[in-house]
């Protein structure tokens, strides 16, 4: 049952697996989410996800926006559309990271935060 837009408002965990399964939807390879709570102060959530090219790099990022703006949420800072190879957008207690798949491999953030708890992420059914 999805939330209501009250409770998306106030559930950052609810923002992140938006934003997942907004980049799943795009078809975004190997989305995850991380509970970054017990492990950083820098936010609750991290967002990871990565395209295949450049092209699909930056659609997937602007699905996650358009997911994000349609619920209302505020966006703080993004960087990194003019090389696609590492896209973040800031939504304060949610930071998502578009990676191409070269630079996923090289950051790779799930083994540097391998001490957060990975939560599930829905997949959603995808047409054709």
């Amino acid at each position: 049952m999805p939330l209501s837009r009250d409770a998306l408002l106030e559930d950052p965990e609810a923002k992140a697996l938006l934003m997942a399964e907004a980049a799943h939807e795009r078809r975004a390879e190997r989305p995850v989410v991380l509970d970054m709570r017990e492990v950083t102060p820098i936010c609750d959530y991290f967002v990871i996800c990565s395209g295949r090219s450049l092209v699909h790099t930056r659609a997937v990022a602007e699905a996650i926006e358009e997911a994000a703006a349609g619920a209302r949420l505020k966006q703080r800072h993004h960087e990194g559309y003019e090389d696609a190879r590492w896209i973040i957008l800031d939504y304060g207690y949610v930071v998502v990271h578009v990676f191409n798949p070269e630079a996923r491999d090289y950051y790779d953030l799930e083994r540097l935060w391998a001490d957060a708890r990975e939560v599930s992420v829905r997949q959603p059914a995808t047409s054709g």
